[in-house]
């Protein structure tokens, strides 16, 4: 197996792992206004599952995750990787979010803690046996953000009156 391939094989992998462990749950409804202390763009900084080593994620690894929170409640996340000489936006979901006096919640999911730092640039949680660890970053370009929030919005399945539209016009009798 020629190098290029072998690594994004692991990435690919986590990739998986991460979108199969966590079942869709797609936020209904009007965004509820997000604490203002989290608004903007995360990177992952690294991550620890539980009895294992830390992973170091960004540069020179190939594998990082970002999130964005807007300030009306939006949220996105994705999962960058390299593969061969280019790089591959892996949307992971797309909806909502909360944030208010320590308690978070996305995409209507059971609420959790969020520890942030005091300086506001790191914040720590927990998915599962994982620990994260992620860094406010605001030098990424808006361009680039927008691009990945759109790979969100487009990863999900479409609403109830367009999978009708579907129904209807490619698949009726």
């Amino acid at each position: 197996m020629n190098t290029a391939k072998s690594s994004i094989i692991p990435a690919l992998a986590m990739a998986l792992l991460a979108m199969l462990c966590s079942a869709p749950s797609f936020a209904q409804g009007k965004p509820t206004a997000a604490n203002k202390s989290i608004v903007g763009v995360w990177v992952m900084e690294s991550m620890q599952f539980e009895g294992e080593n830390k992973i170091v994620c960004g540069k020179g690894t190939g594998y990082s995750q970002v999130k964005y929170y807007g300030k009306d409640g939006e949220y996105a996340c994705a999962q960058i990787a390299k593969s061969g000489n280019n790089y591959v936006v892996l949307p992971h979901e797309y909806g909502t979010y909360t944030y208010k006096d320590g308690v978070y919640t996305e995409m209507g999911r059971k609420p959790s803690s969020l520890s942030l730092s005091k300086d506001g640039k790191h914040f720590y949680g927990q998915w599962f046996n994982r620990h994260d660890a992620w860094v406010r970053r605001t030098d990424i370009p808006k361009e680039l953000i927008d691009f990945i929030i759109l790979q969100c919005k487009l990863s999900q399945p479409p609403s109830p009156k367009i999978q009708a539209q579907i129904k209807q016009s490619f698949f009726a009798n």
